[in-house]
C-alpha cells in the first residue's frame, strides 16, 4: 500500500494500516510530516447534530457527511489512544463537539504509529494500486492563481487531485470554494507559526470595506468566518479593511497585526485594519464513495481534503474529514 501525503489524513491512514498488519509506504513531498495540521489550532470537531451539519453545509454530499459524522466519535477515541497531548477535552463552541490537540504532539504520535515517512518524495506518475491519496488538496495553487495569501503547508499544489483526475476520477464540490481566514495584508510578513495568532477573527465586531471604501459584506459572518474570507477573496486585490472601534487599539488582534508589519490606520473613533484573504484548504476535489474509494478508478482511494464535496456551501472540520476518511481508506486498501 502506497500512501501519498503525510499530513493528518495520510498519517491516520498509515497508523490504521499498521494496526491491520500492513506496512505501508508513506511518502511526503515536503521536508517534514504533519502537513497543514501542524500549522493549525488543531481542533478536531464535528457538529453537535447531523441536522446541524446539513444546515451548515447544505450543498455537501449527504452520504459522505453521514460517514464523517457517524465515524467521528470512534475515530477521535482512537486518536486519543495514540497518546498525543490533549489541550482541550471539549470545544468551547456550543455548536460543536471535539478536542483540541497540541499539533506537534499529535504529529509525533501519528508518525510513531504510522512508521517510516519518506520525506521529499513526490507521488510517482506510475504509482500502482492500492494507492491512498492524501496530498492536502490544492490550496497553494488556488492561492497563486487568485493572487491570495497561503495559510497552509507550502506543498499542497494538487498532485493528488491531478493524479486522480487524469485517470478518470470525477470532481465533487465547487473547485472555487475554500476554507480560509482574513490575515494581515502586505507588507505584513507572516510566518507559518503565526497562522493562528494572526487570524483576524472579530466575531461580528467589525465593518468590512473594500479598497473603494464600499461595504461589501453585510454580515455578521458565520461563526467560522470562512464565508467572510471568501468574500474578501472576491474583492479587487483580494484585500479589504476591517473597521473597528478605536477602543480596540490594544487588542491582541490589533497588536499582532501591527507587530507583523501590517497596516493600522486611525480614523477618529475607529481603527482601519488592512487584511487579505488567505487560503487554508480547498473544498472541491475528488469524488469518493462512503468507503473512500475514488469512484470509477479501481484500487485508488482518497482522504482528507483531497476529497471534495463534503463541506459545500459552508464549513466543517477538515481535520475530522482527514481523521475519519484516512482510517477508512486504509481499511479498504488493505482488503
Amino acid at each position: 500500500m502506497l500512501i501519498a501525503g503525510a499530513g493528518m489524513a495520510g498519517l491516520c491512514a498509515g497508523a490504521r494500516a499498521r494496526e491491520l498488519g500492513i506496512h505501508p509506504l508513506l511518502i511526503e513531498k515536503g521536508d517534514r510530516p504533519g502537513g497543514s495540521m501542524l500549522l493549525s489550532s488543531c481542533v478536531i470537531w464535528r457538529h453537535l447534530t447531523f441536522e446541524d451539519f446539513r444546515r451548515e453545509c447544505p450543498g455537501g454530499d449527504e452520504r459522505l457527511q453521514r460517514t464523517v459524522f457517524d465515524g467521528f466519535d470512534e475515530a477521535l477515541e482512537w486518536l486519543v489512544s495514540l497518546g498525543p497531548e490533549v489541550v482541550w477535552e471539549e470545544t468551547p463552541n456550543p455548536l460543536t463537539t471535539g478536542k483540541r490537540f497540541d499539533p506537534r504532539s499529535l504529529t509525533g504520535a501519528l508518525v510513531r504509529a504510522a512508521g517510516e515517512v519518506r520525506l521529499e518524495q513526490r507521488l510517482p506518475p506510475e504509482a500502482q494500486a492500492p494507492l491512498v491519496l492524501a496530498t492536502g488538496g490544492f490550496p497553494v495553487r488556488y492561492a497563486r492563481e487568485h493572487k491570495l495569501l497561503v495559510r497552509s503547508n507550502p506543498w499542497s499544489e494538487g498532485e493528488g487531485f491531478d493524479f486522480a483526475h487524469a485517470r478518470g476520477a470525477e470532481i465533487a464540490g465547487d473547485l472555487q470554494e475554500f476554507y480560509g481566514r482574513a490575515m494581515p495584508a502586505p507588507p505584513a510578513e507572516i510566518e507559518e507559526e503565526d497562522y493562528v495568532r494572526l487570524s483576524q477573527l472579530w466575531d461580528g465586531q467589525a465593518r468590512f470595506l473594500n479598497e473603494q471604501g464600499e461595504e461589501f459584506f453585510a454580515g455578521p459572518p458565520a461563526w467560522h468566518e470562512s464565508d467572510l474570507a471568501q468574500a474578501i477573496a472576491r474583492q479587487p486585490g483580494g484585500t479589504a479593511w476591517f473597521v473597528v472601534s478605536a477602543d480596540h487599539r490594544d487588542d491582541p488582534r490589533v497588536v499582532a497585526l501591527r507587530e507583523a508589519g501590517g497596516t493600522v490606520e486611525a480614523a477618529g473613533a475607529e481603527l482601519r485594519l488592512h487584511v487579505a484573504a488567505a487560503v487554508t484548504h480547498t473544498q472541491g476535489g475528488i469524488r469518493v464513495d462512503e468507503r473512500a474509494r475514488v469512484e470509477g478508478v479501481e484500487g485508488l482511494f482518497a482522504a482528507g481534503v483531497d476529497v471534495g464535496g463534503i463541506s459545500t456551501g459552508g464549513y466543517s472540520s477538515g481535520l475530522a474529514q482527514a481523521l475519519v476518511l484516512g482510517r477508512i481508506a486504509a481499511e479498504e486498501a488493505a482488503r
